[in-house]
């Protein structure tokens, strides 16, 4: 296992929630960060609060905007560790699925991610690595959208790993439901149906919290056997489906 320390890790969404977490906790390990939002207010508080601890820098990139994410890389310079929040959610099934909706999450989550792992290959410094980030906890006939495009991203990670190996690791974390400041926009009450429902069926009993999550990150960036993995902090809630 290697430390973080003065290591320079570039968080894609990383100005709130999972990301936010991981930047604190590579943070105290003595990383610089790079961190990536697209809300300047979210950005300029991340940067207040973790340059107590650390040099950041920021910037204010739609990562769905691929030139806009060319730009970056092309701006960035060479880091250690790349972690990737990027990905929307959709629920539902291929039967009512409307088709916009469905092209949006796939463009979200699968080929803006394979644009992030293709510009990143060039600036990863030798022992680096990328995470991204999968998930776990639904079906195709319930999660349309979502399912596909974690399928996507463990093939991405499966086949960049194969092709950066020896030189940087690929792997992804991939939560179930968790109640983060990603549903910051969907009513109270719909949240909590929601993560009482995941409550039920996780046999642990309960959802994860952010902490869970965010330490899974920081494991894949610093085991340096680990790559081409996915890794599900789901509670076990597939052992049931």
């Amino acid at each position: 296992m290697s430390e973080l320390n003065g290591k320079r890790v570039v968080l894609i969404g990383g100005s709130s929630g999972i990301g936010r977490r991981v930047a604190e906790l590579a943070a105290d390990q003595g990383a610089t960060l790079v961190v990536v939002g697209r809300h300047r207010g979210r950005l300029d508080e991340a940067q207040r609060d973790l340059g107590k601890k650390t040099s950041v820098t920021t910037y204010q990139v739609d990562a769905h905007d691929h030139e806009a994410l060319r730009g970056f890389f092309e701006a960035v310079g060479p880091f250690d560790h790349l972690v990737s929040m990027v990905g929307d959610v959709m629920g539902g099934g291929f039967l009512s699925a409307d088709m916009a909706t469905l092209r949006h999450v796939m463009e979200s989550k699968f080929f803006t991610n394979v644009w992030i792992g293709k510009l990143a290959a060039a600036h990863v410094a030798p022992g680096g690595s990328l995470v991204f980030t999968s998930g776990t906890g639904g079906r195709a006939q319930h999660a349309c959208g979502s399912y596909v495009g974690n399928l996507g991203i463990n093939a991405l990670v499966e086949g960049l790993a194969a092709e950066l190996a020896p030189r940087a690791r690929v792997n992804a974390v991939s939560p179930t439901w968790t109640l983060t400041p990603f549903w910051r926009d969907v009513p109270a009450d719909q949240v909590a149906a929601t993560q009482e429902q995941f409550s039920r069926t996780i046999p642990l009993g309960r959802t994860a919290n952010i902490e869970e999550l965010a330490a899974a990150y920081v494991f894949l960036m610093t085991n340096g056997f680990v790559t081409g993995q996915h890794l599900a902090v789901d509670g076990g809630v597939m052992l049931g489906n």
